[in-house]
């Protein structure tokens, strides 16, 4: 199966975000990647509810919503009705996940589950059977245009091997540093889905960024 390319609103320019949706809209990016902080979980705050609502008038595209947020559960429902269609929370931040990921599923959205990069992914062995998604961060996360951790190569091919032997159909998403320079390697080693923003929304031609990290094999 083709991989896909969600590109990071955080990112984008927002004085003109509805260009920017539309733009996402009308390129060969498959998902709306929106990375919403809170200032405590991460030391930097981005959007809320507001924003992601504005933008869900404008996608025609699902919204993958990262929370880099502490206690998630609180605005699970939240999220729903504003337009998450996937609801990614971080293992640090959900001391009884089995639990969060449930609440996810009960509102009908995807369940995703991210790992900082000092995260062993075998923590996520006892509960992989229920999550559609586990987001590897490749930076620290909080801020964009942060630079790669070589680390992340062995982390998906680990957690891909892990995933293969189980029988699983969970996707590997990976985000922050993600270029046309580590793309390849990335979706060899087992990435099935690539989050890029500022490599995205800072390139001269956004639209052929997008086509160009989309024909990669």
């Amino acid at each position: 199966m083709p991989h896909l390319i969600a590109p990071s609103l955080l990112a984008a320019d927002f004085s003109n975000l509805q260009s920017d949706c539309e733009m996402i809209n009308n390129s060969d990016a498959d998902w709306f990647h929106l990375d919403v902080m809170d200032g405590m979980f991460v030391p930097n705050i981005s959007f809320g509810m507001p924003v992601i609502k504005a933008i869900n008038k404008h996608a025609t595209k699902p919204l993958d919503v990262h929370l880099m947020i502490e206690k998630p559960d609180r605005y699970i429902k939240d999220f729903k009705a504003v337009g998450a269609n996937i609801l990614t929370v971080h293992y640090e931040a959900c001391p009884h996940l089995h639990r969060t990921i449930q609440a996810i599923k009960s509102e009908e959205m995807k369940a995703g589950v991210a790992l900082n990069p000092h995260t062993p992914i075998e923590l996520l062995e006892p509960i992989l059977e229920d999550i559609d998604l586990v987001c590897l961060m490749s930076v620290n996360p909080g801020f964009g245009g942060q630079s790669f951790i070589e680390g992340t190569y062995r982390k998906i091919e680990k957690l891909k091997k892990i995933i293969t032997q189980k029988k699983l159909s969970t996707k590997i998403e990976i985000d922050g540093g993600v270029s046309s320079k580590n793309a390849k390697a990335l979706l060899k080693a087992g990435a099935d889905v690539l989050v890029a923003g500022s490599f995205i929304f800072k390139s001269t031609n956004p639209t052929q960024t997008i086509k160009e990290l989309k024909a990669i094999q």
